[in-house]
């Protein structure tokens, strides 16, 4: 059986053939990863925030991966905006958070990257560090523009993450934010500088959130172990 996982999409204005319009995108490795781990990719834009819309698309998933992006609304957690964080997407943080309001209620294996696990965080009800240069003094985790930081984390011992990827690997980061409180979540990895790097939920479902980029590089443990998870849920429904 082959699973279906829902990838949630950027909405941006883009250009292609001889169209210049908004249009639904994500990077292609997004998609190619997932096919790669064993799992059959299905582009989720956000078109909506209607609950049961969600409902209706959680329901026809084996999985789900909130993807990279913007910055989420600080007036979310309760901020006002740093002055680095700016373009924020209330359209995806509405359907995102919808989708993840569903997948809560169907027990769905969910992977949060990047962006994906900073608007876990804040559904939790925990909050964010705006700009995490200023914590860390410096931007490795983000050098700017297209370029990914290559950063070695380490796994907490026990942990869902420690069994997929091992005490400790380099992965590629693109976040100048990153999680500060997460109610419900525990720690499973950390930057050398301790800037927290993946949070998942206690238990048996997989549910899983890192700020790195593991479609980027050629480890396939994460969405291996998503696309897995994924199969194992629908084999028992």
């Amino acid at each position: 059986m082959t699973p279906l996982i829902g990838l949630t999409t950027y909405r941006e204005d883009a250009e292609w053939g001889v169209w210049s319009q908004r249009a639904d995108i994500l990077h292609s490795e997004y998609a190619d990863t997932v096919v790669a781990a064993g799992g059959a990719p299905v582009l989720l834009p956000p078109a909506s925030d209607d609950p049961g819309v969600a409902a209706a698309v959680v329901g026809r998933l084996d999985g789900l991966v909130v993807s990279g992006g913007a910055d989420v609304e600080p007036a979310r957690y309760g901020q006002q905006p740093h002055p680095r964080t700016a373009a924020w997407r209330p359209d995806r943080d509405a359907w995102e958070l919808a989708l993840l309001d569903a997948a809560e209620q169907a027990s769905l294996p969910v992977l949060g990257v990047c962006r994906g696990m900073q608007l876990m965080a804040v559904r939790a009800g925990g909050s964010l560090d705006q700009h995490t240069p200023d914590l860390v003094g410096d931007e490795r985790h983000s050098p700017g523009g297209p370029q990914f930081g290559q950063v070695s984390v380490a796994t907490v011992a026990g942990s869902r993450m420690r069994l997929l990827v091992g005490a400790g690997v380099s992965v590629d980061c693109h976040h100048h934010q990153s999680v500060r409180e997460h109610p419900g979540f525990v720690a499973s990895a950390h930057a050398a500088d301790g800037t927290l790097e993946a949070m998942e939920l206690p238990g048996d479902r997989f549910c899983v959130a890192v700020q790195w980029h593991p479609e980027v590089g050629t480890e396939l443990a994460l969405v291996r172990g998503l696309v897995e998870a994924a199969r194992d849920r629908s084999g028992r429904r």
